[in-house]
């Protein structure tokens, strides 16, 4: 007769309840919202096909008091005389009843049993958990007492084993063949450590347990049974989108193959015919329709009496033919403010090369290491290299270093005799420096003599010839300049040149420049032979004008840029000078010279003084509209080109004494006027 297995017979829960009917041994899992089960004890505790020593259970059974000759109270075990009843002193167990998904459950105990001589011991940990009877086991099933144990074996991990409800629906594992038994080595049998975290414990691989592990219950953790699936889901993924990139890769290869490759030869391909290109702006000719004086008036009559303008003088000529199309006052000299600089600029185009430039000198002083700077009337001179308002123009620096090149410097002169005169035009006002407009005229200056070098408008220095010597001599490290004289043929140190007199013409109509004007007109008093002074520059205008064949009748002005409000012209004055400039015709010896003047008119809406006018109901004489804009307190003008619907092109010129708000109702009025002929088609 087999040897029984032995029970610890030390009764740790001696208080416990008596069990249920059917005695039934606890086995804890992990809490999963699955069914619980129990399992016949008598199936588990079945005498093993194959006699075996007798060894230590891994399951704690429940203590009843009863020694180990007779057998646990109510358990069926062979060798002893069947179920007994139990008593309400002995009754209960770690399982009894339908346990169901409560919370506090009795904690459970880890087992350990004490091996005999010729057994090995296993220690399970049962984790707090739902509990199933072991009745519920199928029948079918062999009690892991039956299972041999194998001691040659290599040690593995132990497999995954699943949870109970989870055996229910696993196939019935096939019948283990007979084999003899194999003697078993005299020692203990190391206990399993508990499980690792899932963080540390390495993936078993995934497969159904076929028997129940001799190594007791091992959930898998839930954190690997939530991700599992998602992660094939998403290798799933990563395969087929690299199947579609491959298959993509290898379409477009075999089409670039097929297209570009291959022993076909790569044809090309004729050039497309030349786009038929329609232009939008007509070019400007005589040829189109002549305005008449009828639609000029016609056109002119509205805009004209908009009482914001005051009194207006002007008038309208087209230039092909010499026509006046439009007179008002036009003979009638009025103040032209800026729009004096017609005047200058087409002088100078008239009188000097075009290609003439002012030139700077350093010299030689009379004692050693002294230096004089020579003012050669160029006011454009940068000071400070990218901030200058003068396009081209020379650079401070640059003489300087000139002059260090030619040795040490210990005094620095300055020599401003080029020009004769006061520094101020008649009726200048002195608060006109600090406002900007103007600055005494010496011909050596830096930036036009402003204190901010990038600022148009910004203030303006009243000692513009001491300022710029100084700042020479601090750069060459000598004292402070003083005033010299340069003595006769001076050995030259350095020189710098301002941009050509064309350039400089350019520039003085687009920002209005008067300090810039009146160095042009020293010069073309200087080149016609007369004082480089406002008497001097002014007579010298006059003559090149008169010498060119304009009337200047009525015409009366004492500086160049029209900065004091004593100078009186007429418009028909603006008109024929602006006339022999656009003539379409280069048969009048007048016109070649004076053709720049009409590029230097800023445009309407997009350069110069015009840049920010020309909204609102002028708006469609923005861009076809150029003209030189004058601006004084009481009087504004407009003198220019404008070129209508028909590509003709009409020379205006309008001058208004009025007391309204120039911003908002003078300018806007005279915009309206020029933008008028703009849409004229006055045929």
């Amino acid at each position: 007769m087999p040897d029984e297995p032995q029970w610890p017979t030390e009764d740790d829960d001696a208080g416990s309840v008596a069990a249920a009917q059917q005695p039934t041994v606890q086995v804890n899992r992990p809490p999963v919202d699955q069914p619980t089960m129990r399992f016949p004890l008598a199936a588990v505790l079945s005498p093993p096909s194959t006699p075996e020593p007798p060894r230590a259970s891994p399951i704690r059974s429940v203590p009843n008091g009863s020694s180990a000759a007779s057998g646990p109270s109510g358990v069926p075990v062979p060798g002893f005389g069947g179920p007994q009843a139990p008593s309400a002193e002995n009754a209960g167990g770690k399982s009894h009843g339908t346990i169901g998904p409560e919370v506090g459950q009795p904690r459970a105990v880890p087992v350990r049993i004490e091996p005999k001589p010729d057994q090995r011991t296993t220690e399970l940990a049962v984790p707090n958990a739902k509990t199933a009877r072991v009745d519920q086991l199928p029948q079918s099933d062999k009690s892991w007492f039956d299972q041999p144990v194998r001691p040659d074996a290599p040690a593995q991990r132990p497999e995954p084993t699943k949870r109970v409800d989870q055996l229910q629906s696993a196939p019935p594992p096939a019948p283990p063949q007979p084999r003899p038994e194999q003697a078993r080595p005299e020692q203990t049998r190391p206990v399993s450590p508990p499980p690792a975290p899932a963080a540390q414990r390495p993936e078993p691989p995934r497969q159904e347990p076929r028997d129940l592990p001799v190594t007791g219950y091992e959930e898998e953790p839930e954190d690997r049974l939530a991700t599992e699936e998602p992660r094939k889901g998403r290798k799933g993924l990563l395969v087929v989108l690299s199947l579609v990139v491959v298959a993509a890769l290898a379409g477009a290869t075999i089409y670039a193959v097929q297209e570009f490759g291959g022993t076909k030869a790569v044809e090309t391909k004729p050039p497309a015919a030349p786009a038929n290109v329609q232009t939008l702006v007509k070019a400007v000719t005589a040829g189109g329709p002549a305005p008449s004086a009828a639609g000029v008036k016609g056109v002119l009559t509205g805009p004209a009496g908009n009482s914001a303008l005051g009194t207006l003088t002007g008038s309208v000529v087209d230039p092909a033919s010499g026509t006046a199309l439009w007179q008002q006052g036009d003979t009638t000299p009025a103040t032209p403010a800026s729009s004096l600089k017609v005047l200058t600029a087409a002088a100078a185009l008239l009188s000097l090369e075009r290609t003439d430039q002012l030139s700077t000198k350093v010299v030689a002083g009379a004692e050693p290491g002294t230096v004089v700077i020579v003012g050669g009337g160029d006011p454009t001179i940068s000071g400070v290299p990218g901030r200058s308002v003068y396009p081209g123009a020379a650079t401070l620096d640059d003489l300087v270093n000139q002059v260090k090149a030619k040795g040490p410097v210990t005094k620095v002169q300055f020599d401003l005799s080029r020009y004769a005169g006061e520094a101020l035009g008649p009726q200048w006002e002195t608060a006109d420096i600090a406002g900007g407009s103007v600055a005494p005229i010496v011909p050596f200056m830096l930036d036009g003599g402003r204190v901010d070098q990038s600022n148009v408008n910004g203030a303006r220095t009243a000692s513009p010839g001491q300022a710029a010597a100084d700042a020479f001599a601090q750069r060459i490290g000598a004292p402070g300049a003083t005033a010299g004289a340069a003595p006769a043929g001076a050995q030259v140190l350095g020189e710098v040149k301002s941009a050509p007199i064309e350039q400089l013409v350019d520039n003085m109509m687009q920002i209005s420049d008067n300090v810039l004007t009146e160095a042009v007109a020293r010069e073309i008093a200087l080149k016609t032979g007369n004082e480089a002074s406002f008497a001097g520059g002014v007579k010298a205008v006059r003559d090149v004008l008169t010498k060119a064949g304009f009337d200047l009748t009525g015409a009366t002005f004492v500086d160049g840029s029209g900065l004091s409000a004593s100078n009186k012209i007429p418009a028909k004055l603006l008109t024929d000078v602006l006339t022999a400039a656009a003539k379409p015709t280069l048969d009048d010896a007048r016109t070649a010279k004076l053709r720049p003047l009409l590029t230097a008119l800023p445009v309407a809406g997009g350069s110069g003084t015009l840049a920010g006018r020309y909204g609102g109901d002028a708006a469609p004489g923005k861009g076809w509209v150029r003209a030189k804009t004058g601006t004084l307190t009481g009087v504004n003008a407009l003198a220019g080109v404008v070129v209508d619907v028909d590509g003709r092109v009409l020379v205006f010129s309008f001058m208004s004494a009025s007391n309204r708000n120039p911003e908002t109702e003078v300018r806007p009025a005279l915009d309206v006027l020029a933008a008028a002929l703009r849409g004229c088609g006055c045929s």
